[in-house]
């Protein structure tokens, strides 16, 4: 059974850190483009970054570029988002997401609230 698992959310000051962790398990991780992706209370969700499996290019939403880090480890099979320089409007539901076998998966996301 496919599992995503994230953890690492929390409070936080503008302009602090936090960094985002993501557990797979059940699929060949290291074959699959990973995403982090955020979502606020009555908003779509937004995606945030991907880091292609490979090479392990990345892709960032230009609002974080330069203050989000994707990254992976393939030999743990382990996601991370390293988050710098938060502010406010960052504050949402962070999940990881693949496409695996024809659908989309996602965990169940782990708050982040940037907040003074």
């Amino acid at each position: 059974e496919v599992h995503l698992v994230e953890s690492g959310g929390g409070l936080v000051q503008p302009g602090g850190s936090l960094r985002l962790s993501c557990a797979a398990s059940g699929f060949p991780f290291g074959n699959y483009d990973m995403n982090w992706v955020r979502q606020t209370p009555g908003k779509a969700p937004e995606w945030v970054s991907t880091i292609e499996a490979g090479y392990g290019n990345t892709h960032y939403l230009d609002s974080v570029k330069g203050r989000f880090t994707i990254s992976r480890d393939n030999t743990k099979s382990m996601l991370y988002l390293q988050m710098n320089n938060l502010r406010p409007e960052d504050t949402a539901l962070y999940y990881c997401s693949t496409d695996y076998n024809l659908r989309t998966l996602r965990g169940q996301g782990t708050q982040v609230t940037v907040s003074s």
